[in-house]
């Protein structure tokens, strides 16, 4: 009976892996291979964004851009013309403050029977605060002790829908410095107003429409941030009596909102309409170069927001099939005459017309200008996505989830102005009846895009896979790295063991493999919670009067060697460090097995918050932690390989270095005479007094893991 069941026992067949536990463990062993692949993949799949654009198309019917014929007459470019030349002629009077201005713009409003009303604001006091990170759109510092003249007064105008019920509003925005003789600015007011003339008498109104004129004094944000925070978070208090005794010059101003027509009630409050379903802003350059009216669109919002596609799509429409404008986006010109574009822009084109050659039906490559254009165009999006910063003040509608862009409409040299005054006039009109058909908010079209030209766009289903690519080889690799030294742990455990049979092998394997574990655990803690240290630096370093941007950065660089320095008398104690000599050969792996699962978790939190800053930072960190490797091992084992790795480890750790990166950068872009040490403190700065997730990712992702693979690079083996 013994027999029988010890030879069934035998020939029961051993259980195989599932397929996918297999292919893991395959990927695992072959992970050199894997993660050599995937990021040359990864960065070819970036240089193919510009071939794989896609022409935009306005995914929402309702819309019907262009549907009807303008109605912008030129009575209404007239009344613009007319308010053009009184506020130039009143701005020119030296004793004007500014004052009669604001006054003339509200009795050309009064006189369209418009509510007109003031809004009184302070500057809100853009300083870094690590408690109000996160906060929303309302939690800025307030100045204290600000005189009268630090006070800006927007002019409000609000026209109500015959057909609507008051509970949705398009929003128009024209930024104005009553304080300065600007022809532009009283021209972008020309337009606006004779469009506002327009929509007072149409009976196809559905929304209402609000006019801003904001006081561009302190920037073309504030004013119209500050107005979007007392629309939706209105104060209990009456803007009129605010410091009264001190601003009587501004309340006296309140106090003419509505008496010019004795008839109508003064109200010092700020007027409502409904929902906001869309806004534009609208802005005039300076005289274009191309001897054509340009128009130029801004749409990029805090952390990478952006509006909803189909809203640009409309406007490039009417702007171009309507207007016969020449419409263009944001782009880094110095990448147009990049010898490297240039090859890739051949090469694919070639591609190109070698696919085609086989089947006709096979759409692949594109011409070279236009590659080269695209991704100078994809470059500028994607940098102004990842820097976090609104590109105007539509930014501040962003924040309150209002789709809004920034038309800036540059008139060509010799300037028509009846001629200008009519084609803004009737891009906005097309705009305007656009957005009023829509019965509901934008949603049908993109959200998370980048663009290649005003007409082509990237969606995220495209652009995700190249950072998908680049981010696949740290899970796998931490893991090949845990398993190898694991196995070199239980190899030594073994030998140990029977050297000395009193200690059982599992006790000390378990033993000496959980310290192992939870002391690179450590070592990344440490140098995480130094990151977070050097981020709340600069809180400190702000609060110093007086002080110049290079002195601040010299500052902050001093105090991060400095908490580095007790950084490294942390992890140099016995607490990191007392473990079994035999098992201190492969540290390094699990402290970069460690440093890469960390790596591989950050980049994944920050694609939720920003891709554009996920993508950028995989580019720079990903091949710097998967090259890492310590400098004693490739001078003992010298080789081609190892002295190729040795270089390569040097190169990436000098420019993985956030200032180095953003000098090479500067350098790169504008030139080594324009390289100052301040303005990485200015661009740092810009970043987190704007409440940017890059800022958090520079300092509590990109820079401990930069630490932590010069450490591994260091290592004492």
């Amino acid at each position: 009976m013994a027999e029988t069941k010890t030879e069934t026992k035998t020939d029961t067949p051993k259980m195989k892996p599932r397929p996918i536990v297999r292919l893991g463990v395959f990927i695992i062993s072959h992970s050199i291979f894997f993660s050599i692949v995937c990021c040359i993949s990864g960065v070819l799949a970036l240089f193919l964004l510009p071939v794989l654009a896609k022409n935009t198309y306005i995914s929402e019917n309702a819309l019907m851009p262009g549907s009807a014929s303008p109605m912008l007459s030129n009575q209404d470019v007239s009344d613009g013309s007319r308010l053009v030349k009184d506020l130039t002629s009143v701005r020119s009077k030296p004793e004007d403050t500014g004052m009669e201005s604001q006054k003339l713009v509200a009795r050309y409003m009064s006189d369209l029977d418009a509510e007109v009303s003031y809004h009184k604001f302070h500057p809100e006091l853009n300083q870094f605060h690590p408690l109000h990170f996160f906060s929303g759109p309302d939690a800025r510092s307030i100045q204290e002790n600000l005189t009268c003249s630090l006070y800006g007064l927007n002019t409000v105008g609000i026209i109500r829908a015959a057909r609507g019920d008051g509970k949705e509003a398009i929003v128009l925005v024209t930024p104005y410095n009553f304080e300065s003789n600007n022809l532009d600015g009283a021209l972008s007011l020309g337009i606006m107003y004779s469009v506002f003339s327009l929509l007072t008498r149409v009976t196809w109104l559905a929304k209402d429409i609000i006019w801003i004129v904001a006081d561009s004094r302190f920037g073309e944000y504030a004013p119209v941030a500050a107005w979007l925070k007392d629309y939706h978070a209105p104060l209990f208090s009456s803007l009129g009596t605010e410091n009264a005794e001190m601003c009587k010059e501004n309340d006296n101003i309140l106090e003419l909102t509505y008496t010019f027509n004795t008839k109508r009630k003064t109200y010092d409050g700020i007027k409502r309409a409904g929902t906001m379903a869309a806004a534009l802003v609208l802005k005039v350059g300076e005289r274009s170069a191309n001897f054509e009216d340009t128009l130029s669109i801004y749409a990029e919002a805090s952390n990478g927001q952006m509006p909803n596609l189909d809203l640009i799509n409309v406007v490039n429409y009417l702007a171009v099939h309507r207007q016969g404008l020449h419409v263009k986006v944001e782009k880094f010109w110095s990448l147009l005459d990049s010898t490297y574009l240039k090859i890739f822009g051949e090469i694919f084109e070639f591609l190109g017309t070698l696919a085609r050659s086989i089947n006709p039906e096979w759409k692949f490559g594109i011409p070279v200008a236009d590659y080269i254009e695209g991704a100078a165009t994809l470059a500028s999006s994607l940098y102004h996505q990842a820097l976090g910063i609104p590109t105007g003040s539509h930014g501040a509608f962003r924040d309150y989830q209002i789709d809004a862009i920034t038309l800036k409409i540059s008139p060509k040299v010799q300037l028509r102005q009846n001629d200008f005054l009519l084609r803004g006039g009737r891009l906005i009109e097309g705009v305007i009846r656009s957005v009023n058909n829509l019965l509901e908010k934008f949603h049908q079209s993109f959200f998370l895009y980048l663009l290649t030209s005003p007409s082509k766009f990237v969606s995220v289903g495209v652009y995700m896979i190249a950072f998908a690519l680049l981010i696949a080889p740290l899970p796998i690799v931490a893991a090949s790295l845990y398993l190898d030294a694991n196995n070199l742990d239980h190899r030594l455990i073994d030998e140990k063991s029977t050297s000395s049979p009193a200690t059982s092998g599992n006790e000390l394997g378990i033993t000496l493999g959980s310290w192992k574990w939870l002391n690179a655990a450590k070592k990344v803690f440490v140098v995480q919670l130094w990151g977070v240290v050097v981020s709340l630096f600069p809180y400190f370093i702000s609060q110093i009067p007086s002080s110049t941007p290079t002195t601040c950065f010299v500052i902050w660089v001093s105090l991060s060697m400095l908490s580095l320095v007790l950084l490294f008398f942390i992890l140099g104690s016995p607490l990191f460090f007392a473990c079994a000599s035999g098992l201190q050969n492969r540290e390094w792996a699990l402290l970069k097995s460690v440093t890469i699962s960390v790596v591989f978790i950050g980049l994944s939190l920050m694609s939720v918050i920003n891709f554009a800053t996920a993508e950028i930072g995989a580019l720079l960190i990903v091949p710097m932690c998967l090259m890492a490797h310590p400098l004693k091992l490739d001078i003992r084992a010298w080789s081609l390989r190892n002295f190729s790795r040795m270089i390569c480890n040097i190169i990436l750790g000098f420019i993985g270095f956030p200032p180095i990166a953003f000098f090479v950068l500067k350098w790169i872009f504008e030139g080594f005479g324009s390289i100052d040490f301040g303005d990485f403190w200015n661009w740092v700065e810009s970043l987190w007094v704007w409440s940017s997730a890059t800022y958090l990712y520079i300092g509590m992702v990109h820079l401990p893991s930069w630490l932590l693979c010069i450490q591994i690079f260091f290592h004492p083996c």
